[in-house]
């Protein structure tokens, strides 16, 4: 068995791993990194253009992240702080860009129009209520509020035809949102990357197993999957960034901060239209409130997406369940997944959740005329056979250690890094590839500290990231230019 040594290794082809060698390699080339992927492509499970919503998640148009509570008031914290760090996404991108080590920022990125539609007295307030909330914070200022038809109509020509003039309806809108095709993102980055002679990328090798030595160092063993062949790769830090792959792999380290932690698998898929009469006539995304007990990620939209260059309309997504953690995945990922620590929390989150679980049945068992029903309430005059169905990517939700409480179903990212941070890992769905920068930010602090604190990585992670340090949320005039930037270089401003 042959032995490689490295500094990092990143585990998993997807955005997460090209986000955290990207920064890396910037901080400091000499470093010598690894990427292993199980497939023999990159980015071809989440991060790949069809498995995600494509949306640049800013908190614009998507209401799961402001929710109603009971006094009937709107929470926005949590808009505010994925916007926040959305920022922080883009000006990596516009420093890329800039520094030509990604292409021009049109074959990945393209303004695309954010809007939540409603419809209903009761979702109107809602909505209006929302406005209200963020309309007046500098993040949100932009944002557009109407309940007039024939602005709307303006707005979402596809979502306003023959619509009930009686029914009450609203939408907001913020003109500079994002359509991004991450797939493509991350193989420029992974490209850029390999140029780098201290970078190699290992596609179609497996991790089977990862242990950690005395002097801290992990033997990470690898099955060549084409030739048949074992390697051990010794590295002094270990990222697992496999996307529904990471749990397994996290479960595998034994690090204690690994356990408690379950998992919680959803799958998803869009009926897709690519008639091009149908697609030019709708160049935003339209999100609307998720159905009574449907899990976050599941908030219905239509909307426009340019994948691999070619412009498609997708509606969705229709929620299902399986046991699956990757759409290559095994049916035996859930039951594996299952062990002596995490069984108490599995059980109580799933009884906790039993709403959750009928809803996914009955996404499953609908049938296609029931799927273009719902379609209809977005799009009136939605023809069946413009659209066929897509399954989109899998999703795994974090179910984690509440003590005595057992296990609470999160609906979000989280990461788990090692006490010495020598392993990290990033669990969880939405918002995800959008907030990807912000994230990956947080490990280098906590696995590189020493380093960090390093005035070259200091002035380093300030010219790739302008705000590094500061926060966009109470900062004003520090938004005005980083936004201001980001729009230039990245050609959002041309909505």
């Amino acid at each position: 068995m042959s032995i490689i040594n490295v500094d990092v290794l990143l585990v998993g082809g997807g955005v997460m791993s090209a986000t955290l060698g990207t920064l890396l390699t910037q901080l400091d080339p000499a470093l010598k990194i690894k990427m292993v992927e199980r497939l023999d492509h990159v980015a071809h499970e989440s991060t790949d253009g069809w498995n995600n919503a494509g949306t640049g998640h800013a908190g614009y148009c998507e209401l799961n992240y402001t929710p109603q509570k009971a006094d009937g008031s709107v929470e926005v914290k949590r808009a505010l702080a994925i916007n926040a760090d959305f920022e922080v996404t883009l000006q990596l991108l516009s420093y890329l860009v800039e520094q030509q080590l990604l292409p021009p920022a049109h074959t990945f990125i393209n303004p695309t129009p954010h809007q939540s539609f409603v419809w209903g007295k009761e979702d109107v307030a809602f909505l209006r209520k929302r406005f209200q909330r963020l309309h007046t914070h500098p993040q949100f200022a932009d944002m557009e509020y109407s309940e007039d038809p024939a602005l709307l109509k303006q707005w979402m020509p596809l979502v306003m035809q023959q619509r009930d003039p009686a029914q009450p309806v609203a939408a907001t809108q913020v003109k500079y949102g994002t359509d991004i095709d991450f797939g493509a993102l991350t193989r420029s980055m992974v490209k850029t990357l390999v140029s780098n002679p201290n970078f190699e990328l290992m596609l179609g090798h497996s991790v089977r197993s990862l242990k950690q030595d005395k002097k801290g160092h992990w033997h990470v063993h690898v099955h060549d999957n084409k030739n048949n062949k074992n390697r051990t790769i010794v590295a002094g830090f270990v990222f697992l960034g496999a996307g529904g792959g990471a749990l397994p792999l996290l479960q595998k380290s034994g690090i204690p901060e690994s356990l408690g932690y379950g998992g919680f698998p959803v799958s998803g898929q869009w009926l897709v239209c690519q008639n091009p009469d149908v697609v030019r006539q709708h160049g935003c995304k339209v999100y609307g409130k998720a159905p009574l007990g449907a899990p976050p990620m599941s908030v219905p939209h239509l909307d426009t997406r340019i994948i691999n260059g070619k412009p498609a309309l997708l509606f969705g997504p229709y929620a299902g369940f399986t046991t699956k953690f990757q759409k290559k995945g095994s049916f035996l990922d859930l039951i594996k997944s299952v062990k002596s620590n995490n069984l108490k929390q599995i059980v109580s989150a799933g009884w906790a959740n039993m709403d959750l679980t009928r809803y996914l049945i009955g996404e499953v068992m609908q049938s296609r005329q029931q799927r273009i029903k719902a379609l209809l309430n977005y799009y009136p005059q939605a023809r069946a056979e413009d659209w066929h169905l897509a399954h989109a990517g899998q999703r795994v939700q974090i179910i984690k250690d509440c003590n005595i409480k057992g296990g609470k179903l999160e609906f979000g990212t989280e990461i788990v890094t090692a006490s010495d941070g020598s392993l990290a890992a990033l669990l969880g769905a939405s918002p995800g590839a959008s907030t990807v920068v912000q994230a990956m930010i947080q490990i280098i602090e906590r696995s590189f500290a020493q380093q960090m604190h390093s005035r070259e990585w200091q002035e380093k992670m300030q010219a790739m990231v302008p705000s590094y340090g500061a926060s966009l949320v109470d900062n004003a005039e520090l938004l005005k230019q980083v936004r201001g930037r980001n729009l230039a270089t990245l050609g959002l401003n041309k909505a």
